[in-house]
């Protein structure tokens, strides 16, 4: 069934329409203004929903006057639009929304040498974004990793500015991270180091760069790093022992908060792998599986299903890179791929993370919004080899979590189809059903609701539906429910602060 039948069938049982309960509902204004609104809403409602909800009902709640109470225009007139000193911001927007300004990335690769105290198997893990370094010069392989790298992160924010610097001096990061911050201002800097040429960060959280002449590593302290980039910023950590660095940024920023009335400083932090782990060095991952994770999930996504999916024998791993579509395209096996697995991300940290971290790391900044979706991801690979990606702060474990199979099975419909799209351009593309799944499910929920119960699960994933019709109503209808129980776990200005982000995120 359409998805769009399907929801027609649900708000369709009961004679009460839309118009008719906004018409209630603009009674309880007062003198002409209520009696101009009223008619202007009844003669909207009428035309929109004259083919599609001539009947819509309100079957499953009360007939009471819902939403309707002078307090929710009333607190919209009179509430700012942004932040205020006094701290009366609007519930029904974003609040404090945030924007990453700068990209610096340092690569210390060294290609062809390797650190001292990193002893390689054989074959071992070599693709550094998406390119393998001994395919070509040594030198030409470095520039390609480092634009590659700028590339992926562009495609994430494309109006941040990204700068990199290849087996850098510690003059050349310190240039790097003072250029950053004063082009960023106030914006968040992103600063992103790969480690993989270079020993492991040291137990006072060191990281390893180079002299002019490559003879030598040299320690950047992490102090002076922080003290560069300043605030707000993040961290992206791809090293082995990646841990020890998150342990001195937390310890720094403790002695500083004891040392200092100022604020707290805004600082995020992804590593690789804990303190006393190594990356993966398995050929199965590329050597930079985190980074991977973090800028090309959907690729590595579908290339670590692929081996454990029923299609392994008949799939070719060359076919990934040629999966049809734009990402940015629903209407694509590759935006359907994209979109799918925004929805199932967003709703895992939906519901194993307290509201305000939710609302801080999932709403507030669309890089940060993406990093930390791929971050899921990224634990969900990385510790089936056993290493465990961790962050600042510190998010619940999620690896094992029901959403991951709904994935599973949605990836795996997609890519059965991936030959005969790839070997006809013609071939009608099937969009897979995971959505209206869900949307079956949210129903039930509706059905079996009770204040008493858990909020509905599927709640993010119904609120990534394209608009329609049909979705207006069905977010009234939620909203008019959380209204009536009053529950304490989500308001209606969590309900519409989603569907306000879901579809810009």
């Amino acid at each position: 069934m359409a998805l769009g039948d399907l929801m027609a069938s649900r708000f369709s049982q009961s004679s009460v329409a839309v118009s008719n309960h906004l018409d209630e509902c603009s009674s309880h204004g007062d003198g002409d203004l209520s009696s101009h609104r009223r008619d202007r809403d009844s003669d909207a409602a009428s035309s929109s929903y004259a083919n599609a909800t001539a009947t819509t009902s309100m079957a499953y709640f009360p007939q009471n006057i819902l939403l309707c109470e002078l307090r929710h225009d009333a607190f919209e007139a009179c509430a700012p639009s942004g932040p205020s000193d006094s701290g009366l911001v609007s519930k029904w927007r974003p609040r404090d929304r945030m924007k990453t300004g700068c990209v610096a990335l340092v690569l210390c690769l060294n290609i062809s040498v390797d650190p001292p105290d990193v002893i390689k198997i054989s074959p071992c893990a070599r693709m550094e974004c998406w390119i393998d370094p001994f395919s070509m010069a040594p030198q030409k392989a470095l520039e390609m990793i480092g634009k590659n790298l700028s590339a992926q992160y562009e495609r994430w924010q494309p109006k941040a500015r990204c700068k990199y610097q290849l087996d850098p001096t510690v003059e050349e990061v310190k240039k790097l991270c003072n250029t950053c911050r004063k082009y960023a201002k106030s914006e968040r800097v992103l600063f992103h180091y790969n480690g993989h040429g270079v020993p492991k960060p040291t137990a006072n959280g060191e990281i390893w760069l180079f002299n002019k002449s490559y003879t030598q590593y040299i320690p950047l302290p992490i102090s002076d790093l922080d003290s560069w980039l300043k605030t707000p910023s993040i961290y992206v950590f791809d090293c082995s022992a990646a841990g020890m660095i998150v342990k001195a940024f937390i310890e720094l920023h403790d002695w500083n908060a004891s040392v200092s009335s100022g604020s707290a400083r805004d600082c995020i932090l992804l590593a690789a792998c804990e303190a006393l782990e190594t990356l993966p060095q398995s050929a199965e991952f590329p050597a930079d599986v985190f980074t991977s994770c973090l800028t090309t999930p959907i690729k590595m996504a579908l290339r670590w299903f692929c081996t454990r999916s029923l299609l392994r024998e008949s799939l070719d791993y060359s076919l990934i890179d040629k999966i049809p579509g734009r990402q940015n395209d629903r209407k694509t096996l590759l935006g359907e791929l994209n979109w799918i697995f925004t929805a199932v991300t967003d709703t895992i940290a939906w519901n194993v993370l307290p509201h305000d971290l939710f609302q801080r790391l999932f709403r507030q900044d669309l890089l940060v919004a993406s990093l930390f979706r791929n971050f899921l991801l990224a634990e969900r690979i990385m510790r089936s080899a056993n290493c465990s990606p961790i962050s600042h702060p510190i998010l619940p474990p999620t690896h094992q979590h029901h959403m991951w199979d709904a994935w599973d099975m949605a990836a795996e419909i997609c890519l059965s189809q991936l030959k005969s799209l790839v070997d006809d351009p013609n071939a009608e593309f099937q969009p897979s059903p995971f959505f209206t799944e869900q949307l079956t499910a949210f129903e039930v929920w509706l059905d079996h609701g009770s204040e008493n119960k858990k909020p509905p699960e599927q709640l993010p994933i119904v609120l990534q539906i394209p608009a329609s019709p049909i979705k207006v109503t069905l977010i009234f209808c939620v909203s008019a429910y959380f209204e009536q129980m009053e529950h304490k776990i989500i308001g209606l200005s969590s309900v519409r602060a989603f569907s306000l982000n879901a579809d810009g995120m």
